[in-house]
C-alpha cells in the first residue's frame, strides 16, 4: 500500500500558518475523496482541510492546538499502490470563500490599519485557547477577555467556536446578556495616559428609534466595511482631483467591435477593461502612486495589482484584484474583469482574489453618478472613481476653427493620501489616464 502525505494547503498569499482546532477523522477511519479530515484556524478564517485522495488515515503528525506551517505534512493516508505520494503544492485545494470568509479577509485588512491607531486586546492573561478568528471577532465587537472567558464553548474541551462568539454578540445586542463594562474607567485608574488617547476619538451621538421606525441589524460584513472605511479616513489625509475625459473614440470603437468580440472570445466587452488598461499604463508612468505607507517609510510596490469594486448580492461591495494588470492585453483584461465580477455576484471569490491590491478603481457611473469622492482602500494610497458616460455638447477644435458637436464625456475623480501623494502627482496621474483614454486608437484590433 502507498502512503499519501496530506499537507496544509495554501489559504491565501499572506497566510503562513494555521492552528489545528479539531481532528474530524481518527486513525484507522476510512476517508473518501474531499472528506474533511480536520479543522484549522488562521487569523482570517476557520476552515476545514479536505482529503485529496481516498484511503485510510494511518497517522496524525500534529495534535490539537499545534501550529502548522503551510506546506507541512499533517497526516498520512494509506492508499492503493506502492511508495510515498506527496500532494503537489499547486494542486492543494483552495476553498471558495463564502460571504463570512470574505468578510474575515476584510477584517484582517481592517486590523492591519487599526494596529497603527489602537492597541490590540491582550489575551495573554487568559489560560484558555482561543483561535485567531475568535480573537479578531472579540476585538472587533469590543468583547473583553473577561467576557470571553464566560462564554460557554461548544467546541472540543469547551473551546469557544466562531458560532459561540457570534451568538454571544447577538444575545448581547438583544439584551439577553449584560453589556460590557466600559474599559475607559479601568484604564483611567491604572494608566493615566489612556484618557488622553481616547479623548481624540469622539463619542457617537445616541440615536433614539421611535415606535414606527424599523431597526435593521447590520450584517457582519457590513460592520467590517464600516469599520474599514472609518479607519481609512482616520489614517489617510484624503484629497481629490477631478478631470473630464472625452471618451467618444472608445464609445464608437466598442459599439463597432463588441459583436465580433463576443463571437471570437465568448466574452462581453464592457468599458471597464478599457479603463483598467489605461489606469495600468498610467501607473507604469507614475510608480509612486503604487505605494503603501508603513510608519515613516514608503513601500514601493513592484507589481501593479488593480482592485475593482464590485457589488455583492446582499448590496455590500467587495474589491477583487486583477493581479499584474499591466501585463494583460485587452482580451486578457476583459476575461479577468468578467470572471471576477461574475464570481463576486455569486459569492464565489477565493481569499486570494481579494488580497494584494495596490490601486483601486470604482465605477460610480454604474449607479448614475457623474462623479464621486471615494475612500481609499487601505493600505493603498489612492483610488479612482469613474463617473457615468454622458452625451454632451462640447467645443471641438479643428484646423479650420472651433465648432460645437456632440461628444461622449465622463468625469474621473481621484482620491489620494496627501501624506505621501502631493497635488502635482495626484493631478498628473489622473491627467495621464485622461490622455490615454482620449488617445484611444479607433482602428486598433482587439
Amino acid at each position: 500500500m502507498a502512503k499519501f502525505e496530506l499537507k496544509l494547503p495554501k489559504m491565501g498569499e499572506s497566510v503562513a500558518e494555521a492552528t489545528i482546532t479539531t481532528w474530524l477523522k481518527e486513525v484507522g477511519e476510512t476517508i473518501e475523496l474531499d472528506d474533511a479530515v480536520l479543522e484549522i484556524a488562521t487569523d482570517k478564517v476557520d476552515s476545514e482541510v479536505p482529503s485529496e485522495v481516498e484511503g485510510v488515515l494511518v497517522e496524525k503528525l500534529f495534535e490539537v492546538d499545534d501550529v502548522v506551517k503551510v506546506g507541512q505534512t499533517i497526516a498520512i493516508i494509506e492508499i492503493e499502490g506502492e511508495g510515498t505520494v506527496e500532494a503537489a503544492p499547486q494542486e492543494s485545494k483552495e476553498e471558495v470563500a463564502s460571504a463570512p470568509e470574505t468578510a474575515a479577509v476584510i477584517e484582517n485588512d481592517m486590523a492591519t490599519v487599526t494596529e497603527t491607531v489602537t492597541a490590540k486586546a491582550d489575551f495573554s492573561e487568559s489560560s484558555k485557547f482561543y483561535s485567531p478568528l475568535v480573537k479578531n471577532i472579540a476585538a472587533a465587537e469590543g468583547i473583553s477577555v473577561a467576557e470571553l472567558e464566560n462564554i460557554a464553548g461548544t467546541g472540543k474541551d469547551g473551546r469557544v467556536t466562531k458560532n459561540d462568539i457570534l451568538q454571544f454578540v447577538e444575545d448581547r445586542k438583544a439584551g439577553k446578556t449584560a453589556a460590557p463594562a466600559a474599559p475607559a474607567v479601568t484604564e483611567q485608574k491604572t494608566a493615566p495616559a489612556a484618557p488622553a488617547k481616547k479623548a481624540a476619538v469622539p463619542k457617537a451621538t445616541p440615536v433614539v428609534a421611535s415606535g414606527d421606525d424599523e431597526i435593521i441589524e447590520m450584517t457582519r460584513m457590513g460592520k467590517l466595511i464600516a469599520h474599514h472605511m472609518v479607519e481609512s479616513v482616520q489614517t489617510s489625509a484624503h484629497v481629490q482631483s477631478f478631470i473630464e475625459a472625452d471618451v467618444t473614440n472608445i464609445w464608437n470603437w466598442r459599439k463597432k467591435v463588441k459583436g465580433d468580440f463576443m463571437k471570437r472570445e465568448g466574452e462581453n466587452l464592457t468599458f471597464t477593461p478599457i479603463f483598467m488598461e489605461a489606469v495600468a499604463k498610467a501607473i507604469r508612468d507614475f510608480p509612486m502612486i503604487n505605494i503603501s505607507v508603513s510608519g515613516d517609510t514608503i513601500i514601493k510596490k513592484k507589481n501593479i495589482n488593480l482592485g475593482m469594486a464590485a457589488a455583492l448580492g446582499d448590496g455590500n461591495l467587495i474589491v477583487p484584484v486583477i493581479k499584474n494588470a499591466d501585463q494583460l492585453n485587452l482580451v486578457g483584461m476583459t476575461k479577468a474583469v468578467n470572471d471576477l465580477a461574475n464570481r463576486a455576484r455569486n459569492n464565489a471569490l477565493k481569499p486570494d482574489d481579494i488580497q494584494g491590491g495596490t490601486y483601486t478603481v470604482t465605477n460610480v457611473g454604474t449607479f448614475g453618478s457623474i462623479m464621486g469622492t471615494p475612500i481609499i482602500n487601505q493600505p493603498q494610497v489612492a483610488i479612482l472613481a469613474l463617473g457615468a458616460i454622458r452625451k454632451v455638447p462640447a467645443v471641438i477644435e479643428t484646423p479650420d476653427g472651433d465648432f460645437i458637436g456632440i461628444r461622449y464625456k465622463m468625469f474621473l475623480s481621484h482620491s489620494y493620501d496627501h501624506r505621501v501623494v502631493n497635488g502635482a502627482l495626484g493631478g498628473q496621474f489622473v491627467q495621464r489616464v485622461k490622455d490615454y483614454l482620449e488617445a484611444f486608437d479607433v482602428n486598433r484590433e482587439f
